[in-house]
């Protein structure tokens, strides 16, 4: 976890009760969610075994070793979990390193966050040598905190992630922003305590209590993100 954590108040310049914002990445603010597929097919194709377009949806969001492990379970693969997770986090580095294209409104909802000194974080399923080469690119600028699927003992869909991200930035989980693009993250930031704004990519997610559905980062600004506090 990296941490350069700016002092917190309980209130925001605009009087809001939100205290931080706490963003997954793939899917959420890059549209990398079909890169950890591609990488995931190319692997097993190697290996002798063709994926089920239907187990995508069981795969995506989730933490390494479980996507990884239901895998090898589904195709029976001669292959470790340890052995596989190299690979795909290898075949993985090799897209982004191609390309790394941007959800839309991912730039300029950091840039605003940014503007008004809005705490945020980035909560990701990804380890960390992935985390650091999309940072890269995304601009290491925009995150208070940064915390990776490999640094807790339990990543999504568990709480602990979103809860050590607001632990470090000082904020009450019941008045952080969680921003998501799967059932897994979203279950995640529920079971934190926190507001859950949905943006699905790959499967579709249901608005429910403390959690609002949009198609797109485009449809999230500020006063939107001040909003579902009242909620």
């Amino acid at each position: 976890m990296t941490s350069t954590v700016p002092a917190l108040g309980t209130r925001t310049a605009e009087g809001s009760a939100l205290q931080a914002v706490l963003l997954d990445m793939d899917g959420t603010l890059v549209d990398t969610e079909g890169f950890w597929w591609d990488a995931e097919v190319a692997v097993f194709a190697a290996l002798g075994h063709a994926l089920d377009e239907a187990w995508r949806e069981v795969v995506v969001g989730g933490p390494m070793t479980r996507s990884a492990g239901f895998l090898i379970e589904a195709t029976g693969a001669d292959i470790t979990l340890p052995e596989l997770t190299v690979l795909l986090n290898d075949g993985f580095e090799e897209r982004i390193s191609r390309a790394l294209p941007l959800m839309p409104g991912a730039a300029r909802l950091l840039a605003e966050l940014a503007a008004h000194e809005v705490p945020t974080a980035l909560v990701s399923a990804s380890h960390r040598r992935i985390i650091d080469r999309v940072l890269a690119s995304l601009g290491p600028q925009y995150f208070a905190l940064t915390v990776a699927g490999d640094e807790v003992e339990r990543t999504k869909p568990y709480p602990d992630p979103y809860l050590l991200a607001a632990a470090g930035l000082g904020a009450d989980p019941a008045r952080c922003a969680v921003i998501e693009d799967t059932a897994t993250g979203v279950a995640a930031a529920e079971a934190a305590g926190c507001h859950v704004v949905a943006v699905p990519s790959v499967a579709p997610i249901a608005p429910a209590y403390r959690r609002t559905v949009v198609p797109s980062l485009e449809h999230v600004n500020l006063p939107f993100l001040h909003g579902l506090m009242g909620v």
